[in-house]
């Protein structure tokens, strides 16, 4: 029996006849000096919506951390295990980020999760029942909805929560003092999976507009 599936091998082969070959030098490059990303995307960990894919990305180019439904906790230094906010943290205050990006996306699980109550949780400790309780006000007002169907219903949530992590990112002592002074942009953005296409968030109305592309 294989130590790695053999689907993941044969991909792997492919990058290192392909992508590693022709990068190799920015690789090389990028072990001997360290990564300087000028972006931190957050991200689901749904497999549909890679945003190193999405923006077409090389090596070394963003900072990404994928959780279920993309979603940034409120600034809380309490001694408990906060993986999202020391990926946060890092970026901001060891990689210098210049912009944060927020990225949802259409169709997704947790969202589901979020707005069907009737589910029975998954497991005993039922951690992504935890994780979704974030926006559990926004779920509740938007499930009561009733002039909406439930694919509205959970496209307005998926973007609901994109500004609700904005929100609490300007809770980071370290984002609204750097955004304060200019030096750190915030950003949305949603993805829909089936069309391609991607809506990003006007900073000034919160509405979700498609980009204008040259």
């Amino acid at each position: 029996m294989p130590h790695l599936p053999e689907h993941l091998l044969a991909g792997y082969r492919n990058f290192m006849n392909g992508r590693y070959l022709a990068e190799s030098g920015r690789y090389r490059d990028l072990a001997r000096e360290g990564q300087s990303p000028e972006t931190m995307i957050v991200a689901c960990c749904d497999s549909r919506s890679a945003p190193e894919a999405i923006f077409d990305a090389g090596p070394g180019e963003l900072f990404v951390v994928r959780n279920v439904a993309n979603l940034v906790p409120p600034y809380e230094p309490d001694g408990e295990f906060h993986s999202t906010s020391a990926a946060l943290e890092f970026a901001v205050q060891s990689l210098k980020v210049k912009n944060i990006v927020v990225m949802g996306h259409g169709r997704c699980g947790g969202i589901r999760a979020a707005l069907d109550t009737t589910s029975a949780p998954l497991s005993p400790g039922d951690f992504i029942g935890k994780w979704m309780s974030l926006i559990a006000p926004a779920a509740e007002t938007v499930a009561a909805s009733t002039m909406m169907t439930a694919t509205e219903r959970q496209t307005a949530l998926e973007r609901i929560s994109i500004r609700y992590s904005l929100a609490n990112l300007r809770t980071f002592p370290c984002v609204s003092i750097l955004e304060g002074k200019g030096r750190l942009s915030l950003h949305g953005a949603w993805f829909d999976i089936s069309t391609g296409e991607l809506w990003v968030m006007n900073k000034d109305t919160g509405d979700f507009e498609r980009p204008v592309l040259e």
